[in-house]
């Protein structure tokens, strides 16, 4: 019997890591006003953390702060349990913290820069995630959402090479968890387009997101807000049969 399908998240816990602005913070907004009870985690974003706890709480959305670095398992770990303690159990998990490190090609990349890319984007999933796995197992039905990039595709254009790598280390990690956690545990993962977030603000010139947009069928870059609603999509009932899937949300920019 198939069951209930409802974007509806009340009573569910949902943690969301790199919360405070882009991306995140849409997502926050999105499982939040479905019902669910929001963990936002943040590194170097407290003051749109706060700001963005306030207007959660506005909006008669219960959410706490949870501030660390995910690449240190010590800090990862107790991201995991500060919000498993406050809420006594944990539904939902949105992998979404990482960056772009800097731009420059393999054969200038510096190891150290190789290292920090891998240790931002893919090393704090696998730490945060280690740790809630029992916890998203014990509810029967826990979700996992990863935030790849369309990097993935490209292979990362305009010397983003390392971020590519790293996120398509996490396109793997999610078909390994897909097969590892189901059927208590679902996972999938969403790959954005160009996103006009803070991101491209500071990785990518007027000229490079023009050129996104132009090469882009729907012809404008993707906007965080529909990134969140994949999200919320994946981390809902109405997706109960998908799991290691990856949603291409990036306005038909590579049809094959």
């Amino acid at each position: 019997m198939i069951p209930e399908q409802t974007f509806n998240l009340t009573g569910k816990t949902a943690l969301i890591s790199g919360a405070g602005v882009g991306i995140g913070r849409a997502v926050a907004l999105a499982l939040g006003q479905a019902g669910a009870f929001i963990g936002l985690h943040y590194y170097s974003s407290k003051t749109a953390a706060e700001s963005l706890l306030d207007e959660l709480t506005a909006l008669n959305v219960n959410a706490i702060l949870l501030p660390g670095d995910l690449t240190i398992e010590s800090e990862a770990n107790a991201v995991v349990d500060k919000l498993a303690a406050e809420t006594g159990r944990l539904d939902i998990l949105v992998n979404n913290s990482g960056g772009l490190v800097k731009r420059a090609k393999i054969e200038d990349c510096a190891l150290a820069d190789w290292n920090k890319s891998l240790d931002m984007n893919l090393t704090s999933a696998f730490l945060v995630t280690r740790r809630a796995i029992p916890h998203l197992r014990a509810t029967g039905s826990g979700r996992i959402v990863n935030i790849l990039s369309l990097s993935v595709q490209t292979g990362g254009a305009n010397g983003g090479g390392a971020y590519a790598a790293a996120k398509g280390g996490l396109m793997v990690f999610t078909h390994t968890l897909a097969k590892e956690l189901a059927p208590e545990v679902r996972t999938n993962s969403v790959m954005p387009g160009t996103v006009e977030t803070q991101h491209h603000e500071i990785h990518s010139t007027p000229e490079m997101m023009e050129n996104y947009r132009k090469q882009t069928p729907l012809g404008r870059n993707t906007y965080a807000e529909e990134v969140a609603s994949s999200v919320l999509f994946l981390a809902s009932d109405m997706s109960s049969h998908i799991n290691g899937a990856l949603v291409d949300i990036s306005g038909g920019r590579f049809l094959r």
